[in-house]
């Protein structure tokens, strides 16, 4: 029977540290181009600034979506120890039903 090979290095998911410290990056750019947005509503005159308000309203939520977007994308799933080792079920005792005529 063949021995299921151990999950290498490269397939392992991003340490929880890691993970956060990516998402606070996408987040951090995104609130930047926020901070562009209200600043370029200011300095554009008319009603051109309408465009950068849109953004600097709207752009917070794209920003959490984005932040929150999975960063394993293409990765192998990692196998759990309950998935490699086979489980029998556990015998159960036959149950006591009433017979009938008694």
């Amino acid at each position: 029977m063949k021995k299921p090979s151990a999950p290498s290095i490269t397939s392992l998911p991003l340490s929880p540290d890691e993970e956060r410290r990516h998402r606070m990056i996408k987040y951090s750019v995104a609130m930047g181009v926020r901070v562009l947005c209200l600043v370029a509503a200011v300095i554009v005159p008319g009603w051109w600034a309408a465009i950068p308000l849109v953004g600097a309203i709207f752009l917070p939520y794209f920003a959490v979506v984005i932040a929150n977007v999975s960063v394993e994308q293409g990765r192998v799933a990692v196998q759990r120890p309950g998935s490699i080792v086979p489980v029998a079920p556990t015998p159960q005792a036959p149950k006591d039903e009433p017979r009938e005529g008694q």
